[in-house]
This record gives C-alpha cells, sequence and structure tokens, in this order.
C-alpha cells in the first residue's frame, strides 16, 4: 500500500508538471506524514544532508565549474574550429565535426545539457546552412549531447557508484573506463542516423545543400587549428591519465580541471578570465544546486524505498515474470527507457537502483555493465520527448518546437536504443577497457 501510495503520488506530481526534486519530496513527506508516526520528520533533514555530505560528490560540483569554465575561455568554440579543419570539407562532414566536437565536450563538462548548450549555438546554424532541416540539426545536437553522461567524466556515473555503494563496491574509475567505447557506440550510431536522414531527403527532393561548402583545410590552417585546440584536447588526457595513472582519484581529478580551466584562461589563451568569474560561479552554482537538491529529496524517497522493503518486493515481482535472463533484461531496458522520459538519470538512479541491483546481481549481471547500460538508457531519455531535457534546450537554440525536434529525433533515438541493445547483451563492450587495464 505503501509502494502504491509512494510511487502514485510521484507520478501524479510529475505529470502534473511539478518540478522533479519537489515531486520526490512531496511523495515522500506525504508517505512520511501518513504512516501514523513509523518515522520522525526529524530524520528527512538528516537523511537530505547525510546523502549530499559525501566526499565523492564532491566531483560533481568541480566537474561542472571546470566545463563552465572551458565554455568561458572558448574551448568549445576552438574545438569545433579544429574538427572543421579536419573533416569539415567531406561530404556530411558538418555531422562528423557536430559528433566529434561533443565526444569532445563530453569529456570536459560530464553534462548533456551542458553539450547541448555549449556546442549548438554554432553548430546547430551550421548544420541548417549545408542543407539540414532545423528539427534534424536540433536533434542531432541534442541526441550527440546525451553522450555527455556516458563518455568520462561523467555526473551521472559517480552519482550511479554513490547510490549503488549502499548494496555492492563499485568504483568510479571502473565505470569511467568502462563507458568509453559504448559513449563512442553511441557516437558512430548518430553519425549513421544523420547520414540515413541525409539519404532519405536527397531521394525525396527536399535536400539542398549550400553550394558553398566548406573548402578543405590546408596542412597549415589544420595546424594552426591543432594548437590552438590543443590546451582543449588535453583535458581528457590529464584527467583519466591522472586518475588510472594512480596519481589521483576521481574527485581530485575534478578539483584539478578547474585548476587547469582557470591556468589555460589566463596564461594560454590570455583572456580576460577575471571579468567573468562572477558569472562564471554564479552558472556553476545553479547547475549544482540542481543537482545537488534532487540528490536530497531522491535520497529520501530511497530510503523509503529500502525502509519498506519496496525494492525487495518489486524485485522478486520482476524475477517472478520470467526465468529467461534475455527477457529480465530487455523488461528492465523498456522499464528505464521509460522513466527516462519523464524522470532525469540523477533522480532514476535512486529510484531504481535499489530495486534493480539485486536482480542484476541474481542474474549474475556485472555491475559495471549494469551501470553502463542504465546510463545508456537515461541518456537516451534526455533526447526523448516528452521531458527530455536536451531537446528543450536544442529547440531553443534551432528555433523549432518540442514537436517539430521530436519529429527529427526519431532516427537517432532508434539508433541508439540499436547501441543500448548490444551493450546490453554483449557485456564485453562496456568491459574490455577495464578488464584490459585491470581496472577494478
Amino acid at each position: 500500500m505503501i509502494a502504491l501510495f509512494l510511487f502514485g503520488a510521484f507520478f501524479v506530481l510529475i505529470f502534473l508538471r511539478v518540478p522533479i526534486a519537489l515531486a520526490l519530496g512531496i511523495s515522500s513527506l506525504l508517505v512520511l506524514v501518513s504512516s501514523s508516526g513509523l518515522y520522525g520528520l526529524e530524520a528527512v533533514t538528516d537523511i537530505m544532508y547525510t546523502s549530499v555530505a559525501k566526499f565523492t560528490l564532491l566531483a560533481i560540483p568541480f566537474f561542472i565549474l571546470a566545463g563552465v569554465i572551458m565554455d568561458h575561455v572558448g574551448i568549445s568554440k576552438r574545438l569545433i574550429d579544429f574538427a572543421q579543419a579536419m573533416v569539415g570539407h567531406l561530404k556530411g562532414g558538418i555531422v562528423l565535426v557536430t559528433v566529434l566536437v561533443a565526444v569532445f565536450f563530453a569529456a570536459i563538462s560530464g553534462s548533456g545539457p551542458a553539450t547541448v548548450a555549449a556546442i549548438g549555438g554554432i553548430l546547430i546554424p551550421a548544420m541548417m546552412k549545408s542543407g539540414y532541416k532545423k528539427e534534424t540539426a536540433g536533434a542531432l545536437v541534442a541526441s550527440s549531447g546525451a553522450i555527455g553522461i556516458i563518455i568520462p567524466p561523467s555526473i551521472a556515473f559517480i552519482v550511479f557508484a554513490v547510490v549503488a555503494g549502499d548494496q555492492i563496491p563499485i568504483t568510479i574509475n571502473r565505470l569511467f573506463l568502462a563507458g568509453v567505447i559504448p559513449g563512442l557506440l553511441m557516437g558512430a550510431a548518430f553519425i549513421i542516423a544523420a547520414f540515413y536522414v541525409r539519404y532519405r531527403e536527397e531521394k525525396k527532393g527536399i535536400f539542398h545543400a549550400d553550394e558553398h561548402t566548406t573548402a578543405k583545410a590546408s596542412g597549415k590552417e589544420r595546424m594552426d587549428a591543432f594548437l590552438k585546440a590543443l590546451p582543449g584536447l588535453f583535458i581528457p588526457i590529464i584527467i583519466l591519465g591522472g586518475i588510472y595513472g594512480g596519481f589521483f582519484t576521481p574527485t581530485e581529478a575534478a578539483v584539478v580541471a578547474v585548476v587547469y580551466g582557470l591556468l589555460v584562461g589566463v596564461f594560454v589563451l590570455r583572456g580576460n578570465l577575471f571579468k567573468s568569474m562572477y558569472r562564471i560561479f554564479v552558472d556553476a552554482s545553479l547547475q549544482t544546486a540542481v543537482v545537488m537538491i534532487i540528490v536530497s529529496a531522491a535520497s529520501v524517497f530511497a530510503y523509503i524505498i529500502t525502509t519498506e522493503q519496496i525494492a525487495r518486493d518489486l524485485s522478486e515481482v520482476i524475477l517472478g515474470l520470467s526465468t529467461n535472463p534475455i527477457v529480465i533484461l530487455l523488461l528492465i531496458n523498456v522499464l528505464l527507457l521509460i522513466a527516462g522520459a519523464f524522470i532525469d538519470a540523477i533522480s532514476a538512479y535512486y529510484i531504481f537502483v535499489p530495486i534493480l541491483l539485486p536482480i542484476m546481481l541474481f542474474l549474475e549481471v556485472d555491475p559495471t555493465v549494469f551501470g553502463v547500460f542504465m546510463t545508456v538508457n537515461l541518456a537516451i531519455g534526455l533526447f526523448t520527448p516528452p521531458v527530455g531535457l536536451n531537446l528543450y534546450v536544442a529547440a531553443g537554440i534551432s528555433g523549432t518546437n518540442i514537436i517539430q525536434i521530436s519529429k527529427g529525433v526519431v532516427p537517432f533515438v532508434v539508433a541508439s536504443i540499436i547501441v543500448l541493445l548490444l551493450i546490453t547483451y554483449i557485456p564485453v563492450i562496456s568491459t574490455f577497457l577495464p578488464d584490459l587495464l585491470n581496472v577494478k
């Protein structure tokens, strides 16, 4: 009965378009108040504080701050110019540029919407100039931006490790490395989908490319673009090399990324970064506050799920639907795809990991593989209507409405689901790199 009340109140609030943090908090408080003294309301503040007062979660505000700094100092523009110089002259080169830059910026920000906001203002108009409809251009940037929570460093993986760590030891290092190949596969799938859209529209005679396509860059122009982009290209090497070289932890790596961004902005790019510091800290603080409010509210929700044995009961129900692991994994993917279309990744981890992780352990699925395919599911949710945040950011940049861009995103959703199924049923895609480098 408590489970029905808890989830019922939550989804009613979601459909009433109540912000996700409030929906989680209000539904949890309704259960606590109606439980006839089984819980003390004073426990709520303790749970909320404890959930965010973790050293590991310090990585989130620092990675967010690093991403904001990199955007302000012009790293994203330099990465775009470098990609344009390398592949922009090819037929469909703007598609390659969009996905490549999304992958690189994902390795800086760790956030889907931040990636879309950073690259969309330049690349969506460029795609439209190259002949793509504005809804297709917006859809590609929105879907490519979702790679931001799969490619390390990923804020989503940090939260998953924290939530799953209550049941089984799992390291952020292993999750980060496990996300590399799936993230690259997603990028390749988006490129194929975009080329398919172009081919389909060319056959219909509705694709009209600008005659003045990008000229092939000379060797000197490519070298100049490379040197200008080098500070940005070094970021993933410093962060991941430092983590896997044993020089610092993921949390310390986030601090290093901030310091590196400041040094690059002041001494390499010689921008007047100090004038922008107020705006940088305000932007980073607002993004961090949103994440942490969701984490604290979701922790109360997860506490009720655990203490009321709701997670155990729901796990038994799912396992009772079938004894075939293939069927169970398919059902879980469908559940997560639906959930991802309505709620953000952080909330989904706190709601579903306590329920689904015991099932994964029962099926002997590597928790790393579960973390990756759950994250890919929720990444798809970032560009799936009706609540996909990336869609709204891209729609605003491209000048489309949510209905138009939702139609444009269909080929990219299909392509990403194919990748999701490969990741789910071929575990080595996720475990190959961590096992190769013996990262536990």
